[in-house]
């Protein structure tokens, strides 16, 4: 691994000098797009809309359209609004994890501390452990200002990058479902059904079948095989009836 950020995370009065490293990767398998007729790669150009001429990088400006107009903006603006705490993780407050709804959850970045900093970090690592609390604060990453949760995993501190509020957009168009009214049988096998296939959340169990068959796939085609298509099965209840469909679902085979 390479870090991607040097900072501390402000404790308190205490700074605890770390590292940042990417704690994800991606799965997907890194397809390149090609010219059907002799694979040579495609190149993607920066095109004026007007002119259709290519435009050299150090031409491009960034600009905001506001009403009929955009104001352009330079390096200067982008440096007066830029957060002041450039290297600090400061934890603003600290809450139960559980209360943070997954819809505000990116992306995760492995912590490790820097050697003046490792009694620090065992302290506040612990006191995560044992509180059972998460800490709330904001870095800046790449000139971005962002929120992020502070939370231990397997004697690491890790930071979760999150949303903020109104980077989540309203229901308020969305159809909600407040007046269908539900039998007290049908929430009984409802409730069953969820039994049935409730287990201890195991992340290992799920894997990206998905890409494991194209990659078969793909070496199968550079030995000059043929895929093979998987014919679709769809289950299909006997009923149209809510009841008769849960009862018929609590009589199927558990996933493993």
């Amino acid at each position: 691994m390479r870090s991607i950020w040097k900072g501390a995370i402000g404790f308190g009065l205490v700074n605890i000098p770390v590292k940042l490293y990417s704690g994800v990767q991606n799965s997907n398998l890194d397809l390149d797009m090609l010219d059907e007729r002799d694979h040579a790669k495609i190149k993607f150009q920066r095109i004026n809309e007007d002119s259709r001429k290519e435009v050299p990088y150090d031409k491009i400006v960034r600009g905001y359209f506001l009403k009929d107009r955009y104001v352009i903006l330079d390096e200067h603006d982008f440096a007066e609004a830029a957060p002041e705490k450039t290297k600090i993780i400061e934890l603003e407050n600290f809450v139960d994890i559980k209360d943070i709804n997954p819809i505000y959850y990116e992306t995760s970045y492995f912590t490790e501390p820097e050697k003046q900093g490792t009694k620090a970090y065992a302290l506040l690592l612990q006191a995560l452990i044992k509180s059972k609390k998460a800490g709330v604060g904001r870095f800046v990453l790449r000139s971005t200002e962002n929120l992020c949760v502070i939370h231990p995993l397997d004697n690491v501190i890790v930071i979760t990058k999150i949303r903020f509020q109104e980077e989540i957009r309203s229901l308020e168009e969305i159809k909600k479902v407040n007046d269908v009214s539900v039998t007290k049988k049908e929430m009984d096998v409802g409730l069953a059904l969820i039994g049935q296939y409730s287990s201890k959340f195991d992340i290992a169990a799920f894997k990206d079948d998905y890409t494991s068959e194209l990659l078969k796939i793909i070496k199968a085609k550079a030995k000059g095989k043929r895929a093979i298509v998987k014919k679709m099965k769809p289950q299909k209840a006997t009923s149209d009836n809510l009841y008769d469909q849960l009862m018929q679902s609590l009589g199927t085979k558990k996933r493993a």
